[in-house]
């Protein structure tokens, strides 16, 4: 284990490594999770921290705070085959060749051969593979989420296969394959438990800390753990700076379009190509980061179109990318943050324009893109029309979970 201390993202105040914790103290700001980098250089120089010959997210080795391949940090990782997804080119969508920009699609969803797999077939299995893994390090076993659905049916997946408990409290709105894997395992379980709301995981949250939290469950919501799921995604930036070929040069894509509810993903990558700058491995330059969020719910978009440092607790809309009905989160200070360093936009999209380019990506592709991965590319004009995206870039947008978790609400978008 490569940890030298958590940090707060805000006031900067340090803590132990071993320190269980949720927010800081200080401020009620999310804390990251300091890697000794200048230590791992110095044991495991040359690269040797990673191990590329394995096929999920924990192929990065010693750059994450738990190490597969040391026995001691082994124990307590719990893995079902997540992250390492593949880029699926689509240069021949209609705006590529007309603007001449290259399009790839980081697909989180689907299984496909070759690659690691996200078992719930959702990019939150990164972030609580990590949770979990953490969570039995310090040796909990009660762990509480709020979620929009994905994280939910994620925590359960993980927390039953290290043998934990979990409550998981979601909208009464969430699409009914995501609840009704929870209820599965939720019903006359004493180790699950299912709470619905009204409202959003906003509300969710509200829920957990009135009724779980006072009795010794430890959230590990969007950004109240101690910097673990921001570990977790973080191997989303790490995967797209790789090589294509070992031996190959480490680089980075020229924009990052991004479906944006708490924003766990934005502070995880921009993470990783810090670390990978100070590792030799890239440049100062980043990637344009765009935070994509429906016209529904947009208080990232709000606070960046009037330039706020962060956002105002918005009321949620109806959307059919329910990821990203998120009204406000404590981690979006530090998302605006980075997208303005990026040079990139917060860019809200139509409900109708999410539901035609999801028809058009099935008709086109048959690829199984949820509501939230077409967001992104529903941007995409409005992206050329602000000159994000220029002629020659390598864009990648993100496809965030599968189609099918979502079904049967969108069916009449396939026919």
């Amino acid at each position: 284990m490569f940890i030298a201390c958590l940090k707060c993202t805000a006031c900067g105040t340090e803590y132990p490594a071993e320190t269980l914790m949720n927010l800081c103290p200080c401020d009620q700001r999310p804390v990251t999770i300091i890697i000794d980098l200048e230590r791992l250089l110095a044991e495991q120089p040359g690269g040797a921290w990673r191990r590329p010959e394995r096929n999920d997210m924990w192929r990065f080795g010693g750059l994450l705070p738990l190490d597969i391949s040391n026995p001691d940090d082994r124990v307590h990782i719990t893995t079902r085959g997540e992250g390492h997804t593949p880029l699926l080119p689509y240069n021949d969508h209609e705006l590529a060749v007309k603007a001449g920009f290259s399009l790839d699609i980081k697909d989180e969803g689907k299984a496909h051969a070759g690659w690691g797999a996200n078992p719930t077939q959702s990019f939150k299995d990164r972030g609580m593979a990590m949770a979990v893994s953490m969570a039995h390090w310090h040796g909990l076993n009660k762990l509480a989420v709020p979620t929009q659905g994905n994280a939910g049916d994620s925590l359960c997946e993980y927390a039953d296969a290290a043998g934990m408990s979990a409550v998981i409290a979601m909208p009464d709105d969430t699409p009914l394959p995501i609840m009704g894997r929870v209820a599965s395992l939720a019903h006359g379980s004493d180790r699950f438990h299912l709470e619905r709301t009204r409202g959003t995981i906003r509300e969710a949250g509200n829920l957990l800390k009135q009724k779980w939290i006072p009795k010794g469950w430890f959230s590990v919501a969007t950004f109240q753990e101690p910097g673990w799921r921001i570990e977790g995604k973080k191997t989303l930036g790490l995967e797209l700076a790789e090589p294509v070929s070992e031996g190959g040069p480490w680089s980075l894509p020229d924009v990052v379009i991004y479906p944006t509810g708490g924003g766990t993903g934005v502070l995880g990558m921009w993470k990783a190509f810090s670390e990978l700058e100070c590792l030799g491995l890239i440049g100062p330059r980043r990637p344009k980061i765009i935070c994509v969020q429906s016209e529904a719910t947009a208080p990232l978009v709000n606070a960046f179109e009037h330039g706020l440092e962060d956002t105002v607790s918005a009321e949620a809309g109806s959307t059919l990318a329910y990821g990203l009905n998120v009204p406000g989160g404590v981690g979006h200070k530090e998302v605006l943050r980075i997208v303005r360093e990026s040079e990139g936009m917060a860019l809200a999209v139509a409900e109708e324009d999410i539901h035609r380019s999801l028809s058009q990506l099935w008709s086109d592709k048959h690829w199984w893109l949820c509501p939230e991965g077409a967001a992104c590319l529903a941007a995409l004009p409005a992206l050329l029309d602000n000159g994000m995206i220029a002629r020659g870039d390598h864009v990648v947008a993100f496809n965030t979970g599968s189609l099918e978790k979502y079904l049967p609400e969108l069916r009449h978008l396939l026919d």
